[in-house]
């Protein structure tokens, strides 16, 4: 592919950008809710990063996770419910060269778009998914939704949700052709914001649950895990997430790791409390089908112009003697 003159311009000198450079408008998430944990974490490692805010797109569905576009100063894409992850895709197959983050809700990703989850688990492009999970749906004023635990009582479960919670880590470590599934909790700043970079610098599908709190609808959901350090199990080793000295006084209850043993992390995925937090598993060798499929390598600009022009032509309205000639 040619570089253009733009781009040879941009490459002329190091370009630097402060954390400001990627803040878009004050977010409208509820005082205390984990998604401003999540949006801090991303654009600290965009500034950390000096990804190029014309390079970066942010793609969601529908729901409190799914504001998060909004909210960057990059280019940015607010789908339908459930559709987060296929137009990802498409926007990676278009663009390749672009770097492509994904913000989806338990409901948005585990429900409507489920279909959507396992399939984009199997392609492997390389984006970083970040799967906000508060266990309820926020936006819509507290229905249960997939990942609700048993008992869960809601607006459409006055009594108790009655079936046991969809695991969002076992599901996809049971997928074929899975790279990278990490888990993180919205109050531990510095494990959530490792676990991004990693995810990102992972060349793949990287995708990350992060547990985060609804102080609007679910206020104690993780209050004891909050206050009880030793239910949460730091996972640690030196392919995944190495644990700094201080972190590690205050969570004592840790456990070595290597993120290339499928099998054990499909063990640890299966524990609920503690609640494990770090690289569960991670492989770089899975190909990734922008790459199998040669993504990008044929949209020239004239193969673009002649693509749209022949879009519009089937609903273009010709004047009689043009359309006979």
């Amino acid at each position: 592919m040619t570089t253009s003159a733009t781009e040879c311009l941009l490459r002329m000198y190091d370009e630097h950008h402060e954390l400001e450079d990627y803040q878009n408008g004050v977010p409208r998430w509820c005082t205390g809710c984990g998604d401003n944990a999540i949006l801090t974490a991303v654009q600290r490692l965009c500034r950390d990063e000096d990804l190029r805010p014309e390079k970066t797109a942010f793609i969601s569905g529908i729901g409190c996770s799914s504001r998060f576009p909004h909210y960057m100063k990059t280019y940015g894409f607010h789908g339908i419910h459930g559709r987060a992850l296929p137009v990802a895709e498409g926007v990676k197959m278009a663009r390749p060269d672009l770097h492509v983050f994904v913000n989806t809700g338990d409901g948005d990703c585990c429900s409507i778009g489920a279909a959507h989850w396992i399939h984009a688990i199997r392609y492997n492009m390389n984006m970083t998914v970040l799967l906000h999970d508060n266990q309820i749906y926020g936006l819509t004023k507290m229905q249960a939704s997939p990942t609700s635990p048993i008992g869960t009582k809601s607006n459409t479960t006055p009594r108790g949700a009655y079936l046991e919670a969809l695991n969002p880590l076992t599901v996809t470590l049971g997928v074929q052709n899975v790279s990278f599934v990490a888990q993180v909790v919205d109050w531990i700043p510095e494990v959530l914001y490792e676990v991004v970079k990693a995810a990102f610098h992972h060349k793949g599908f990287s995708f990350i649950r992060i547990v985060q709190r609804c102080p609007e609808w679910l206020p104690q959901m993780f209050e004891p895990w909050l206050h009880d350090p030793n239910r949460i199990l730091l996972l640690n080793h030196e392919n995944g997430l190495r644990v700094s000295p201080g972190l590690a006084k205050v969570y004592q209850n840790q456990a070595v790791h290597d993120p290339s043993n499928l099998h054990r992390a499909r063990e640890i995925a299966s524990s609920l409390d503690p609640i494990p937090v770090g690289i569960l598993y991670r492989n770089p060798d899975v190909p990734r089908y922008e790459e199998v499929r040669h993504a990008g390598q044929l949209r020239s600009t004239d193969l673009i112009e002649k693509g749209l022009n022949a879009e519009l032509d089937k609903f273009t309205v010709w004047p009689e003697a043009q359309r006979a000639a």
